[in-house]
């Protein structure tokens, strides 16, 4: 792979991470750590919220891909 083609998919990557799904699973991620830092949650509480945010994105990204991969 040359040089150019590599930065071309680091750069597609970087992209597709922007996006408004991901802004939003990131702060709600750093809210909750500041939160249970701070002793404002329970960890039993943070690990159900942080789990489901975590399983919904990476479920709906795998979901996403699978439907790409098939239409090519």
């Amino acid at each position: 792979m040359e040089v150019k083609e590599y930065m071309n998919e680091i750069c597609s990557k970087l992209a597709k991470l922007i996006n408004i799904k991901s802004i939003i699973s990131l702060m709600l991620t750093f809210v909750f750590c500041w939160m249970a830092l701070s002793g404002l949650v329970t960890s039993e509480l943070f690990i159900t919220i942080f789990a489901t945010v975590i399983a919904f994105y990476f479920g709906t990204q795998t979901t996403k891909e699978n439907l790409t991969n098939k239409e090519k």
